[in-house]
């Protein structure tokens, strides 16, 4: 609720109320608070800015500036800012605005003040457009022609009549290039439909018709109406521009990019002309009205029609694109809090047919160790040799998980590795998982992946990569381009510059949200800590290096280019294991360390000792402790903290299993129950990995039995789910999912294993494992 209600109130916002002073807030904007509707302490406002204003990034604000903010969480702060920024941008293009109407000599007080009062952009290009410089149009040929005073003489003629023809005729000048009557009265109507379609208040109002009457209609082209394409269904697609969904419109947007489809904006032009005449012809006899009425057609039609239509379909775009981008952001911030493994040993495995599995292992901090390639598959068909090579891995390293890439051969991989699992003793069964792989190539050829690894081959690179995002998502995925990790919605299509700021904010709010261990914390995951650039969060690492690892926060003032401010904004968000102080591994800051000094003097106790020490917690009176600068929230919060010091706050580890007996499409059946993992959320709908390479979809439609508007309401990238399969079409390669119960029964264990048939229709029985390899596990159990 309260994101609405500064929404609104800065919507209202004249960006006069905002200009940069020492305070950064004029007075006019504190008492446009008071007044509002949902009213808000100008403090608050005031404080909010200003602390922007002095370069405090949003984590630390809503962290650690509870009281000055009111305790506003980071949505609602970026949006204040964003708001801000825009009333900036809008105050500077006035400025260019006013200044060059005024050196036209056509700067009116009435026109000022609509200028100076106007909050929306587009409207302020609509009051603009007339005074703004143009190549030559119709309108302005005629004007140079002389037909200016003629276009006068028409619009000052009301009750009496007057003779088009023999006024026109006054204006025919040879040497100017009006020939004849009909040339004159054309050029004045093409000046008078250039003004119609400049003018402002029925620009706003045809803009307004166009969202609220509008239809998106779209007609495939010729050369695509017999074919079969991703777009079949925006052959013939009509949809009312205010109730659009977001995907169609981008997905609409695509296919005319590809050339499949054409498609524009329907409205009833008749009532919209009849509405501009209806303002723009007063009084005048039936010749001029249908002169006048003709013109305005024309000025509709030619002119701001199509205008209109492109800065509506740009308009909905935008919006498309807010929609996807806020849906990327959600899917984002699951991935990247998913829950981790913790730092245990790991093997991690590539997996692959033709060029085999990479496999690497890693020791509880994520080091790689040593790595191995093993062809388990066809055409090599190795199972022996790659059985003995997991086996001995398996015995030196002993690893907690075995981590397996969710690409190509990924099942394939995952069977035979836990057949080798199976058959090894008690102490030595690591968890077979499968972990999501987006992303991993990419990182393996990065610049980040060579200079870490700069002697290994990239697929052994993208193994590592697998085997850490188990061990901590957060930290290793940080170093992947967001827009890599898979878990958008038609992320290629939206404005990238907005969907790599709004993204990269999500995973700079993910990392302080978590907090980071300084002395283990890559470059990467350091730049996005609260104040740390990419040169301070390297200097932080060289100095880690070269003199060992931290012992408190307060070293950190001794890093070159780290100085008080960025110290302010980035200590409460680093942790340090082990040190000075036991504070160092918390949240609170250190600028609060006085404060829980003061409490453990109080309660006769060491900090070590109050740590975790929830009874003797309990008995603290917070009121005791609060002044003017600190308030309830923050000894709440530091409170809170002490109780359970250093705590991850993503949740506890947890992973589903795919059936063993379920590893392509040919192997479902409608009606089977089956555990997946929700890939990626879209606003139609959910995607689940269910362990035959091909995820499927849960249709927006068959999550609920009840009505659901939003997805993100009912799954979330990394969620385990139950789902019952509905359809499937191999050809396609499209599996229907439902989280709903259904009254089918359930099709589990009727023709699971169904024999394939050849080409020559004869039955193909699955092959069963070599006895070669069941000797060599029964060998190894022996020793």
């Amino acid at each position: 609720m309260i994101s609405i209600i500064l929404v609104n109130i800065l919507s209202n916002l004249s960006c006069h109320d905002f200009i940069i002073i020492n305070s950064l807030v004029h007075l006019k904007v504190l008492r446009l608070f008071q007044r509002a509707r949902f009213k808000l302490k100008p403090l608050l406002v005031s404080g909010t800015l200003k602390l922007f204003a002095e370069d405090a990034t949003i984590p630390f604000i809503a962290r650690y500036r509870k009281e000055i903010t009111g305790n506003l969480d980071e949505e609602v702060l970026r949006n204040i800012k964003d708001r801000y920024e825009y009333l900036l941008e809008l105050q500077d293009r006035k400025k260019t605005v006013l200044k060059t109407i005024s050196e036209q000599g056509k700067l009116t007080k009435e026109l000022e003040r609509k200028i100076t009062l106007c909050l929306d952009k587009a409207k302020l290009e609509d009051l603009y457009l007339p005074y703004k410089p143009k190549r030559k149009t119709r309108a302005k040929i005629a004007i140079e022609k002389g037909l200016e005073p003629l276009l006068l003489a028409i619009l000052q003629c009301e009750n009496n009549s007057i003779d088009l023809p023999k006024e026109a005729l006054k204006y025919i000048d040879i040497e100017k290039g009006v020939k004849t009557v009909d040339e004159a009265l054309r050029g004045a109507a093409d000046i008078f439909a250039e003004v119609i379609a400049e003018r402002a208040e029925s620009r706003d109002y045809v803009r307004s018709f166009f969202q609220r009457q509008g239809v998106f209609s779209s007609k495939v082209k010729k050369d695509f109406k017999d074919k079969s394409t991703k777009f079949e269904m925006y052959y013939n697609y009509t949809s009312s521009v205010r109730d659009i969904p977001s995907h169609n419109m981008l997905a609409l947007r695509r296919a005319e990019k590809e050339g499949v489809i054409s498609f524009g904006i329907e409205v009833n032009d008749d009532e919209i002309i009849d509405w501009i005449c209806s303002r723009e012809i007063k009084n005048k006899p039936p010749e001029l009205y249908q002169f006048m009425k003709a013109a305005i057609k024309d000025g509709y039609t030619r002119l701001m029609r199509t205008s209109i239509g492109s800065e509506i379909r740009l308009i909905k775009k935008q919006d498309a694109d807010l929609i996807a981008i806020n849906n990327f952001e959600k899917n984002l911030r699951n991935v990247l809090l998913a829950s981790p493994a913790g730092f245990v040993p790991i093997l991690a495995v590539d997996p692959g047919f033709r060029s085999g599995c990479k496999v690497a292992a890693l020791d509880a901090t994520g080091k790689f160790l040593s790595y191995k390639a093993i062809f388990p598959h066809p055409p090599q068909k190795q199972e022996v040799e790659a059985g003995s090579v997991l086996i001995n891995f398996i015995k030196k390293f002993k690893p907690s998980f075995i981590s397996i890439g969710n690409g190509t051969a990924s099942r394939e991989t995952e069977t035979f590795i836990k057949k080798i699992v199976k058959n090894l003793g008690q102490d030595l069964k690591p968890k077979v998982l499968l972990v999501s792989e987006s992303g991993a190539s990419v990182y393996s050829a990065s610049p980040i992946a060579k200079k870490e690894f700069p002697d290994l081959d990239v697929t052994v690179r993208g193994a590592i990569s697998i085997g850490r995002r188990l061990m901590d998502p957060l930290a290793e995925l940080v170093k992947i381009d967001p827009k890599s990790i898979g878990v958008g919605q038609y992320q290629h299509d939206v404005d990238q510059k907005l969907l790599a700021k709004k993204l990269g904010e999500v995973v700079e709010s993910c990392v302080n949200f978590v907090g980071v261990d300084l002395n283990s914390a890559s470059a990467e995951l350091l730049t996005y800590v609260s104040g740390i650039n990419q040169n301070v969060a390297c200097n932080i690492i060289l100095k880690r290096d070269q003199k060992g690892p931290y012992k408190n926060r307060k070293e950190l003032l001794k890093v070159p280019k780290l100085g008080e401010k960025a110290f302010e904004q980035a200590a409460g968000f680093l942790r340090i294991q082990n040190g000075d102080n036991p504070l160092d591994n918390t949240s609170v800051h250190p600028e609060s360390y006085f404060i829980v000094e003061r409490i453990a003097r109080d309660l006769n106790v060491s900090l070590t000792k109050l740590l975790s020490n929830e009874e003797m917690l309990k008995m603290i009176d917070s009121s005791k402790y609060t002044d003017s600068n600190i308030g309830l929230i923050t000894i709440t919060d530091i409170i809170n903290e002490l109780k359970k010091p250093g705590r991850d706050p993503r949740k506890e580890f947890e992973y589903a299993s795919f059936r063993e007996d379920i590893v392509s499409m040919d192997d479902l059946n409608e009606g089977m129950m089956l555990e997946g993992v929700v890939s990626n959320v879209t606003n139609f709908g959910a995607f689940v990995d269910i362990g035959v390479h091909q995820d499927g979809l849960i249709h927006v439609s068959e999550m609920a039995d009840k009505f659901v508007k939003d997805p993100t309401q009912i799954v979330q990238v990394g969620q385990k789910v139950q789902v019952r399969v509905i359809n499937i079409n191999v050809e396609l390669k499209r599996i229907a999912l439902s989280l709903k119960k259904g009254d089918q029964p359930s099709k589990i264990g009727k023709t699971i294993n169904k024999d394939k048939k050849t080409k020559n229709g004869q039955s193909e029985k699955k092959s069963k494992p070599q006895a070669s390899l069941n000797d060599l596990m029964d060998k190894f159990n022996r020793r």
